[in-house]
């Protein structure tokens, strides 16, 4: 079976406008992040996904685009884009950008012509309503500062749906014209060499009476209609589709062999639960969430992530579990948002690194292909007095120099974290056990083991809930992933795998696993793991 690049790939996601400022404005750009593609390249990802890159009036941090064909003059020209683009793939690095479907910005030059004339060609590019009282089983997703799905527009005289902000008006998916338009924007993108398309929010798409809008079959035949465009112009180009949802509401958006939809979805509850069972040093809520996880089509794979620009969402978890999660994750009412958390990685942890090691383990050694947040290489902060979401979007922490090595420019489009001088991808280039270093590590190891890449998963008893085991196997190879998620010792029963055998420990190189976890043994047939013990262990090679 053949195996695609995507499948096994680990993504890097990336800010532009936080990432690197080329010419001095305090913003990031595209021939900032061209200077910094060594660094993208030393992690070991295979592809990296950019944030919006279009023009916008950045009401939603360019998920709002006012033109679909161009870049925002923050990050540069055309020929920048291009540039960047040609660069990171003489790096060895595939690049996919991100395509709003469901929505544009109320700027956009159809959202204007439509509502100032009834009978424009692009009044039909929206969903317009007299009254406003359509489709109320259509949940609101932001409560926080939409009272409605629907908002009047003086000029038009009518209602307009928005599943978002107000500022983002939906596309009418019911108009043909609409499709041609999203085909003809992909199409632009693909032929100057993208490597494929996160497609943001797309169970959104159509709206029906009596449903909560969500995940209907028109919104599926058109996005095999998209698919069969992708593989018939474009193939070996990659679809990814962001669908907040449970696992098997999400696996349809695979599609069928016969009518395949996206190469790749988004898996959001494994999230939340990572997080969970850490806390708890409980692995219940990581067995039942992956044993609830159906199979997916030959070819197709998940995307899991731990942190990413957007609040840790806690949407697809129980009321009780996210306060929770609240209580223990964000006691400080400023670090949640909607509902979920707007924090980094390294501060949800207490910037306590053999917890972040742990999980960034486990979730490199789960099955899909792993995302890694920018700045989250280096166990960088958030900001709470920010607001909205703008905490974790700070700009990257190179060095200790001006603005953290970001830009020369005497304000930055949000400041720099304090911590900077401390806390930056110099300070930890020369330090073996820095993040920077252990996740490059992490990602190395991951990728020389085709069985973690590309292996089923089997669950593996160890008797004790605190102590999750799997293996992860492949054509005769396997490699055995084994945590500790106690902040206690924890101990094993001597005949565990019946460990006579010595094993090999990918991730305490010069150790067998045996005199590893006897070190602090009291009995010669009990073994013990130490706190947040994490273990990758393969049979040792024979001596040529």
């Amino acid at each position: 079976m053949t195996t695609h690049w995507y499948q096994e790939s680990v993504f890097y996601e990336l800010y532009i406008r936080a990432y690197k400022d080329s010419n001095g404005d305090g913003r990031g750009d595209f021939r900032g992040a061209m200077e910094k593609l060594d660094h993208i390249q030393s992690l070991g990802v295979n592809c990296i996904w950019i944030l919006p890159h279009y023009p916008s009036p950045l009401q939603d941090d360019g998920y709002d685009i006012s033109d679909y064909y161009g870049i925002h003059p923050d990050y540069g020209t055309l020929d920048d884009f291009k540039a960047f683009l040609d660069a990171a793939h003489t790096h060895g690095l595939k690049v996919v950008i991100d395509v709003v479907m469901n929505h544009t910005s109320d700027q956009h030059p159809w959202f204007q012509a439509a509502r100032r004339d009834k009978t424009s060609p692009y009044r039909d590019y929206y969903v317009w309503s007299d009254t406003g009282t359509e489709y109320p089983d259509a949940r609101i997703i932001f409560l926080d500062t939409e009272p409605s799905n629907w908002t009047y527009d003086e000029l038009a005289g009518q209602y307009y749906w928005h599943r978002f902000y107000a500022s983002q008006p939906d596309l009418n998916y019911d108009n043909p014209q609409v499709h041609e338009e999203m085909f003809r924007i992909m199409r632009f993108w693909l032929d100057l060499g993208v490597d494929g398309f996160r497609a943001d929010a797309v169970p959104y798409l159509y709206e029906r009476e009596g449903t909560n809008c969500e995940n209907l079959p028109e919104t599926h035949q058109f996005l095999q209609k998209v698919r069969r465009m992708m593989d018939a112009e474009y193939p070996d180009r990659v679809l990814i589709a962001e669908a907040n949802q449970w696992p098997e509401d999400v696996l349809p958006y695979f599609g069928t062999p016969a009518a395949p939809e996206f190469h790749m979805c988004f898996h959001f509850p494994i999230m939340p639960r990572l997080f969970m069972a850490l806390k708890k040093g409980d692995k219940t809520p990581i067995v039942d969430i992956l044993n609830r996880t159906p199979a997916i089509p030959p070819g197709a794979q998940w995307m899991t992530f731990l942190r990413n620009h957007d609040e840790l969402t806690l949407e697809m978890v129980t009321p009780e579990e996210r306060e929770w999660m609240w209580r223990h994750y964000a006691p400080d009412p400023r670090m949640r948002l909607n509902l979920g958390i707007r924090r980094r990685l390294a501060p949800l942890l207490d910037n306590d690194k053999h917890r972040w090691f742990l999980l960034n383990a486990l979730f490199l050694s789960l099955p899909g292909a792993p995302i890694i947040y920018y700045g989250d290489e280096i166990g960088m902060g958030d900001n709470i007095s920010l607001p909205d979401r703008y905490g974790c979007r700070t700009p990257m922490q190179w060095d200790n120099g001006r603005n953290a090595g970001f830009s020369t420019a005497a304000d930055t489009y949000l400041p720099v974290n304090d911590d900077y001088p401390q806390l930056n991808a110099a300070a930890q280039e020369a330090d073996p056990d820095s993040y920077l270093n252990l996740l490059r590590f992490l990602i190395r190891t991951r990728q020389s083991q085709v069985a973690l890449r590309q292996g089923d998963l089997d669950w593996v008893e160890t008797g004790d809930t605190a102590v999750l085991a799997y293996a992860r196997r492949w054509q005769g190879e396997w490699v055995l992933c084994l945590y500790n998620l106690s902040e206690e010792t924890r101990a094993l029963p001597g005949e565990f795998l019946n460990a006579s055998q010595p094993l090999h420990d990918l991730l305490h190189p010069g150790q067998t696993w045996l005199e590893n976890v006897r070190v602090c043994a009291n009995e010669p047939n009990e073994l013990k793991l130490r706190p947040f013990a994490t273990h990758w262990l393969v049979k040792e090679k024979a001596a040529d």
